[in-house]
């Protein structure tokens, strides 16, 4: 159990970090003519991200939060996913947010993980929402949530930043 709310505290911190920090990069980026694109579904990945939490918590306390037999894989996974998660963070510097805010005249960010491998910070969301649950054997939460991501990300959010780094490119 100390290990779930410790795992859960570090996490949530992080994601507080995360907020303040892309407020801050937003503010900036705006200051400077920086568009945002995508607000209609924005509040669509705020509420996925908030119920992910909250089944997570239920299904895992309801389970006793005791770990998977294959916890070590799934916090390996994890593990690896923070260190990606910090590469493309650092990689985008003040260009990284939780929206799609474009530059006009900026260049495309093709350093760190994004010479090798489109939306990493995506993939990163994809293997936590997956393996974090599954550290403490909450399959139903990794299971619907991994979809709904899935869903979301590959229906809506790519393709609305794909336009927006489009219009970047005809700068």
């Amino acid at each position: 159990m100390v290990f779930f709310y410790t795992l859960l505290l570090i996490v949530i911190l992080q994601r507080i970090l995360e907020i303040v920090y892309a407020r801050r990069n937003e503010k900036k980026m705006k200051q400077k003519g920086a568009i945002e694109f995508g607000a209609d579904h924005y509040k669509w990945i705020v509420l996925l991200h908030i119920l992910f939490f909250v089944f997570f918590i239920a299904e895992t306390i309801q389970l006793g939060a005791a770990l998977s037999a294959w916890w070590l894989l799934f916090l390996g996974l994890f593990i690896v996913a923070q260190i990606i998660r910090v590469w493309a963070l650092t990689s985008l510097g003040p260009y990284w947010n939780t929206k799609i805010i474009v530059l006009p005249g900026a260049q495309k960010v093709a350093r760190g993980p994004y010479r090798f491998l489109p939306h990493p910070n995506y993939w990163v969301v994809a293997a936590e929402i997956l393996a974090l649950p599954l550290i403490f054997g909450a399959w139903k939460t990794a299971l619907f949530f991994t979809i709904a991501n899935a869903l979301l990300l590959l229906f809506v959010r790519i393709p609305a930043e794909e336009r927006a780094l489009e219009m970047l490119e005809e700068q």
